[in-house]
C-alpha cells in the first residue's frame, strides 16, 4: 500500500503505484484535467512520473507559477527536434536543454552556424510539432540500452558516465522519432503549447568549460498564456533601453579593457562621480551607526584562507600567486620569470582575497576584548578578486574584481538580535534613499557547510526573529546558506520588475570558532563572540550597474555626474552664460557650459542624450531680467526663474535626495 499526504494533512491510498493524475482525480475531476505536475516529497515532478513509495504531494496546474519549468522544459525538446529536422537528424548533436527563470536554451552541435534570423525558420517547425499535438512519453531503461541508443553522442555519453550505478536512467520520446536522455518534467503533449519566442543565439563551452568545444546555444521562452509573452517581451525591449553596458558607455561612466583583463572595471570621470557621492553617503551612514572604518591587504597568506575554511569551500573561485620572500628572490634573481616547479615550492603562496572577513577577524585578535568592547562594528570598502568564467562575466553586474561596503559586527550571543535589528534599519534606509523595491530571502544550511546543527538553528532562528520584529515578510529558501551561517538576502528589484542581488546579512558562530576568537565576559570567564557578515549595497559595482538600469540612465539630481548645463542662445550671451555658470559652481553645483558654436537645438539634443537632469538656456530675455530659462530632464519646461530661486530648487533637491 502507498500512503500520499495532501497539503492539508488529508491522505489516500493505493495499491501498488500510481501517478499524479490519478492522485488528482481522486481529489476532483477538474483537477485530474488541469494538473501538470507536482511536487512529491519536495520534488518537482510530471504527470508521466510514476509514484512508487508514500509521501507528500502539492498537485500544480498552469496557475502555479512552479508549472512553468515543466512547460519550458517541454518546449527546449521540442526546439531540440525542430534543429535536428532542418539541419539534418544525423547531423546534430545534443547538449542540454534545461529550463531556467526566464525561459529555457538549449545547446547543440551543429554541421553549420545558426543566425538570428534562422530562429524564424526553426519557430515555423516547432510550431509544426505543436499542431500535431505530438505526446510526451517517459521510458525507463539500462545503462547498456541507454549506451546503445546514444553510442553516437559524445554529449549524452558523457552525461551517462556521471548517473550513479543505482539511479534510474529514463528518456522522454516526443512523438515516434526523438528521444532525449531526460528526467523531465514534461507536459502531456506539444499541443499544450500556446505561447513560446526564440530569443536568441550564443556560443557556449560544454559543460562551461572552456577546455571543451564550443557549442551553439539557442535561447527562447514561453508561456501558458500569449498576453503574459507579449508583457515579457515589452520588458525585455525595456530592458534593452536601459542596458547599463549601452548606458555605460553612452554616458561615458565605465569601461572593461580585454588588454587589461575581462571583469575588471575602469571607472571613467563621470563613474568616479556617481561612485564617489554614493561612497560618501555610505561611510557617513556608517558612522552615524557606530562603525568604525579599517583597511585590509589585497592578498594574504594562502593558511589564512584554509583557517578560515574558504581553501577547502571555495578555492575554485579565487586566485593564487607564488611569492618569493627577498633573501630567496636574491638567490633566485630578480629577473627569472616565471619560477620554476622547484622554486614555486620554495615560494610562500599568497592568496588574493575574494572576501574581507579573515582580515577584519585578525584586527579583533589583535588585543584582548572584554564584554563592555562588544560590539565591536568593523566597516571597509573592501576591494575583492574572485575568478568567475568568461562565459558568466556581465558588464558591472558580475565581474572579477569589485569592491563591497563590507563590514563585520563582533558581539555577544544577547546582542545578537538588536545588532541584526540595526542592520536591517539600515538597509531600509539605502533602500528608501534609492526609492528600491525589494524581496527578502533567508538562506538556510546548505549540503557542504561548517559547524554544528545547534550553531545553525540559533543562527538562523536569529535572523527569522529580527525580520519578524520588523514586521518584514520573508522567504525560507532552503540551502542557501552560506558554507559558515545563514544568511539574509535582499534582491532589489528594478524599474521593470527584475531582480538583483543587493543586501546580505550573514549570521556566523563557526569562524570565532576557526579562528578562537574570545571576549572576557562578566564572570571573567573567556567566551565566544557571535559574528554578523553585512554588506549594505553588496557589490558597489553591481550596486550602480542595478542604479543605471532602474533610472535608465537619468540619475537623481544628487548623484548626477553634470547636474546642470548652461546653455547661451547665441555668442553674444556667453558672457552671461559664464556669470550664471560660476554662479552655479560657487554652491557646490556639478555644472557645465556648453559654449561650443552651434545651433541651440543640437546643444539641447546633446544634453537630452547625456542625461543631464536640468538645463539653463540663457539669451537676450534672460539676461536682461537677470533670470534663466530652466527646463528640467524630468518635468519639462518650467519656464524663466529668478537664479536665486533656481538655486534654492536644485540645492533642496540635492540635500533631501529626491
Amino acid at each position: 500500500m502507498i500512503e500520499i499526504e495532501l497539503p492539508d494533512g488529508s491522505k489516500l491510498t493505493f495499491e501498488g503505484k500510481t501517478s499524479v493524475k490519478e492522485i488528482a482525480g481522486k481529489i476532483a475531476k477538474s483537477l485530474e484535467k488541469n494538473a501538470v505536475g507536482a511536487f512529491f516529497n519536495g520534488e518537482l515532478i510530471d504527470i508521466h512520473t510514476p509514484i512508487e513509495r508514500s509521501g507528500k504531494i502539492k498537485i500544480i496546474t498552469q496557475k502555479d507559477p512552479e508549472s512553468l519549468e515543466v512547460l519550458r522544459h517541454s518546449v527546449a525538446h521540442i526546439l531540440a527536434k525542430a534543429v535536428k529536422r532542418v539541419y539534418g537528424k544525423d547531423k546534430v548533436k545534443l547538449g542540454i536543454g534545461p529550463a531556467t527563470n526566464e525561459g529555457f536554451y538549449y545547446d547543440f552541435d551543429l554541421p553549420t552556424s545558426i543566425s538570428e534570423e534562422d530562429l524564424s525558420k526553426l519557430e515555423a517547425e516547432m510550431e509544426k510539432i505543436i499542431k500535431a499535438k505530438e505526446t510526451f512519453r517517459r521510458e525507463e531503461i539500462t545503462r547498456e540500452q541507454a549506451l546503445e541508443l546514444f553510442k553516437d553522442d559524445p554529449y549524452k555519453t558523457e552525461l551517462l558516465d556521471s548517473i550513479s550505478e543505482n539511479e534510474k536512467i529514463t528518456i522522454y520520446w516526443l512523438g515516434e522519432d526523438f528521444f532525449d536522455l531526460c528526467k523531465g518534467p514534461h507536459i502531456e503533449h506539444a499541443g499544450m503549447v500556446k505561447a513560446f519566442k526564440l530569443l536568441s543565439v550564443a556560443g557556449a563551452y560544454w559543460r562551461g568549460d572552456s577546455k571543451n568545444k564550443m557549442l551553439q546555444r539557442i535561447y527562447g521562452t514561453a508561456f501558458w498564456k500569449k498576453k503574459e509573452l507579449e508583457e515579457y517581451l515589452h520588458r525585455l525591449e525595456e530592458a534593452k533601453k536601459r542596458d547599463h553596458r549601452v548606458l555605460g558607455k553612452q554616458l561615458d561612466l565605465f569601461s572593461i579593457y580585454e588588454e587589461a583583463g575581462s571583469g575588471l572595471v575602469f571607472w571613467h570621470p563621470n563613474g568616479a562621480i556617481i561612485r564617489r557621492e554614493i561612497e560618501e553617503w555610505v561611510e557617513k551612514e556608517h558612522e552615524k551607526r557606530g562603525y568604525q572604518r579599517i583597511y585590509t591587504p589585497h592578498i594574504m597568506k594562502a593558511d589564512l584562507w584554509k583557517i578560515s575554511g574558504h581553501y577547502d569551500f571555495y578555492k575554485e573561485n579565487m586566485f593564487f600567486v607564488p611569492v618569493v620572500e627577498h633573501d630567496e628572490e636574491e638567490k633566485l634573481g630578480n629577473e627569472k620569470v616565471p619560477l620554476t616547479c622547484e622554486e614555486v615550492e620554495r615560494a610562500n603562496w599568497y592568496a588574493v582575497k575574494p572576501m574581507n572577513c579573515p582580515g577584519h577577524i585578525l584586527i579583533y585578535k589583535s588585543q584582548p576584548r572584554s564584554y563592555k568592547d562588544l560590539p565591536l562594528r568593523f566597516f571597509e570598502f573592501g576591494t575583492v578578486h574572485r575568478y568567475e568564467k568568461s562565459g558568466s562575466l556581465h558588464g558591472l553586474l558580475r565581474v572579477r574584481g569589485f569592491t563591497q561596503d563590507d563590514g563585520h559586527i563582533f558581539c555577544r550571543p544577547d546582542q545578537l538580535k538588536d545588532e541584526i535589528l540595526g542592520v536591517l534599519d539600515y538597509v531600509m534606509e539605502l533602500l528608501s534613499v534609492f526609492k528600491l523595491d525589494y524581496v527578502i530571502n533567508i538562506g538556510t544550511k546548505p549540503e557542504k557547510y561548517i559547524g554544528s546543527d545547534e550553531a545553525w538553528e540559533h543562527a538562523t532562528q536569529a535572523l527569522i526573529d529580527a525580520l519578524k520584529e520588523r514586521g518584514l515578510e520573508y522567504n525560507i529558501v532552503e540551502g542557501d546558506g552560506a558554507f559558515y551561517g545563514p544568511k539574509i538576502d535582499i534582491a532589489v528589484l528594478d524599474a521593470i520588475g527584475r531582480k538583483w542581488d543587493g543586501p546580505t546579512i550573514q549570521v556566523d558562530f563557526n569562524l570565532p570558532e576557526r579562528f578562537d576568537l574570545t571576549y572576557v565576559d562578566r564572570d571573567g570567564e573567556k567566551k565566544r563572540p557571535v559574528m554578523v557578515h553585512r554588506a549594505i549595497m553588496g557589490s558597489i559595482e553591481r550596486f550602480i550597474g542595478l542604479l543605471i538600469e532602474h533610472y535608465a540612465g537619468l540619475f537623481p539630481l544628487w548623484l548626477a555626474p553634470t547636474q546642470v548645463v548652461v546653455i547661451p542662445v547665441s555668442d553674444k550671451y556667453i558672457n552671461y552664460a559664464e556669470n550664471v555658470f560660476r554662479k552655479l559652481k560657487e554652491v557646490g553645483i556639478r555644472a557645465k557650459l556648453d559654449d561650443e558654436s552651434g545651433k541651440v537645438g543640437y546643444k539641447i539634443r546633446k544634453a537630452e542624450l547625456l542625461k543631464i537632469p536640468y538645463m539653463v538656456i540663457v539669451g537676450e530675455k534672460e539676461q536682461e531680467s537677470n533670470t534663466v530659462s530652466v527646463r528640467s530632464k524630468k518635468e519639462g519646461d518650467l519656464g524663466s526663474m529668478e537664479i536665486s530661486n533656481f538655486l534654492d530648487k536644485i540645492l533642496t533637491e540635492i540635500k533631501e535626495k529626491l
